[in-house]
């Protein structure tokens, strides 16, 4: 069975936050690592396949994505376990690393569900596309006891949520709407306008909850595409985020362009919670952006808890971020061709066209090696 093993890496406590070099050092060293190894042997010598990495390294560490096929969850931990603790102790720059979790991280509800339902009428279907089809539907009606289960949910994903908000520590919640520090620094007729810190921290806590979602679904979409070795256009398997890009270059999402644009939602999101974030990088970035917030808001949705004011601060939250919508004109069809520099220019639209998607804005901004143009193509 496949597992996607998720293995966050730190630099020794004390140490200094790694340069954009350093980073860039220590990407390649773990990805020359993982390209030496094709499988891994687990508890009671049972081997265990390497499929595939994703590797994404921030000033403080690295987060690793692996996805292994192993006959358990706890083989696969283990395995992928005792390998990066190998990987960090053969690089003397890495030695002193630690792995602070490795796990199979698993959507508990639908883990339930199917367990629940393994040998009754309910199975849930064989085929991956009547799968996600069954997830993405609406909750039926629910009688009194079922419906207090569904409030009992919605109250513990809501105080998860706000314990999650202060991991979003590049932003304060004056970037949510909130005036002030608290209600009481409100003026007059500004609270029609303002947003209060309860909400605000639900929405940011809603982000960091949807980070995972988002993440753990775009590596979904990166093996479809990786198996089918297929575009977006031409992948008849489910999709989950991916078909939600701009149509114009559907053909052109293929499995190299999903593991940059994940990379991507990897390195803009850890710079959201670990404090370095200054401002967007690029135009995948800006459709990253586009993707986290959906799935937030929908998130918030399924809970009911989505009222006007949190949707308010969420608002202020991506005005605050953007600093244009010109990636909105990649959505309009009727204006292909603006995303090209040359004819967007006479509008003042900065270039989109596809080939600068992964091209940094200026120099002072950040794009992870792993998603960054190749020499060539910078060039061009």
């Amino acid at each position: 069975m496949t597992y996607v093993v998720t293995v966050d890496t730190c630099i020794p406590e004390g140490t200094p936050e790694m340069d954009p070099l350093q980073r860039a050092g220590a990407v390649a060293l773990i990805e020359d690592g993982f390209d030496s190894v094709r499988a891994v042997e687990g508890p009671d010598g049972v081997e265990v396949g390497l499929l595939d990495t994703i590797v994404a390294v921030h000033p403080g560490g690295a987060l690793l994505k692996v996805i292994v096929d192993a006959p358990a969850l706890e083989f696969a931990e283990d395995s992928v376990r005792a390998l990066v603790d190998e990987l960090l102790e053969r690089s003397e720059l890495l030695a002193d690393w630690t792995i602070e979790r490795c796990e199979v991280e698993l959507h508990q509800d639908l883990a339930k569900r199917s367990l629940d339902a393994a040998e009754g009428p309910d199975v849930p279907p064989d085929d991956p596309a009547a799968r996600k089809a069954r997830h993405a539907e609406s909750p039926a009606p629910e009688d009194t006891e079922e419906g207090y289960g569904a409030e009992a949910k919605a109250a513990a994903v809501r105080r998860q949520m706000l314990g999650l908000a202060a991991e979003l520590r590049s932003f304060p919640l004056a970037k949510f709407g909130v005036l002030g520090d608290g209600d009481d620094e409100r003026g007059d007729g500004d609270d029609e306008f303002a947003v209060s810190p309860e909400s605000a921290r639900l929405a940011a806590g809603a982000l960091v909850y949807a980070t995972d979602i988002l993440v753990d679904e775009l590596f979904e979409d990166v093996q479809v595409l990786t198996q089918e070795d297929a575009s977006v256009a031409e992948c008849e398997g489910p999709l989950w985020h991916l078909e939600r890009l701009p149509d114009r270059y559907a053909l052109r999402y293929d499995a190299h362009f999903a593991r940059r644009f994940l990379v991507t939602v990897i390195a803009m999101t850890t710079r959201f919670t670990d404090g370095s974030f200054q401002q967007l990088s690029c135009v995948a970035e800006e459709l990253a952006l586009r993707f986290l917030l959906s799935q937030a808001t929908m998130t918030l949705e399924l809970y009911e808890l989505l009222d006007d004011e949190v949707s308010a601060a969420l608002d202020a939250f991506a005005d605050s971020v953007y600093e244009d919508m010109d990636h909105e004109w990649l959505y309009d069809d009727s204006t292909d061709g603006i995303d090209e520099a040359s004819a967007g220019a006479a509008l003042g639209v900065a270039p989109i066209a596809f080939s600068s998607w992964f091209t940094p804005f200026n120099e002072g901004r950040y794009v992870h090696p792993s998603a960054a143009d190749e020499p060539e193509a910078a060039a061009q």
